[in-house]
């Protein structure tokens, strides 16, 4: 399986639907490294332009892989040795391109239908299967900016529950979306 996790930081949106660039959380490295290692995704990229962030996730990845972290917890070392730190998306996706020989399809995901080109995860696990490199793009803060589902390959539906409500955290979305996809 040729599958990659991205963790977009810019382009966003914040509440207020205005394009943003968000903060890293340290759950979000440790809880999606580590979803990313059970469901043999290749490689987890964090994706921020902002330097002070990038710095941050670098020192956090630091203390896990090579820092008393690493001793203290190999099960963990293990999972966030798979982040990488990306300034943009553009080169998450030559990186993933150098690393593979051709050009990764993206997955975006997104808590709304986007202009009917949402797909189901039966089609998207299809999809997967062939053997393609992909890379499947989570959103932070309110969702992906409409400039990144317009690059997109592939939308995929909306996680819904039983209710109305569609709020998950980013991680919990990561999870119930990589399990319909890869999970066994």
């Amino acid at each position: 399986m040729r599958l990659y996790l991205g963790l977009l930081h810019y382009p966003v949106y914040n509440k207020n639907q205005q394009r943003i660039a968000s903060a890293i959380t340290s759950f979000d490295l440790h809880d999606l490294s580590r979803l990313a290692r059970t469901y043999g995704v290749k490689r987890f990229f964090v994706i921020t332009p902002l330097t002070d962030q990038q710095e941050l996730a670098e020192r956090i990845v630091r203390h896990w892989t090579v820092g008393y972290g690493a001793k203290y917890n190999p099960n963990r070392k293990e999972a966030l040795e798979l982040i990488t730190i990306s300034p943009s998306l553009e080169e998450c996706l030559q990186e993933i391109e150098a690393l593979e020989g051709e050009q990764p399809s993206v997955f975006a995901t997104d808590a709304s239908k986007q202009n009917g080109r949402a797909m189901t995860y039966t089609e998207a696990a299809r999809v997967i299967g062939s053997g393609k490199p992909f890379l499947l793009l989570l959103g932070t803060a309110w969702g992906l900016d409409k400039e990144i589902f317009s690059k997109a390959d592939y939308i995929l539906d909306p996680v819904w529950g039983p209710t109305d409500y569609n709020h998950l955290s980013v991680r919990s979305a990561g999870a119930i979306i990589l399990d319909r996809l890869v999970g066994r």
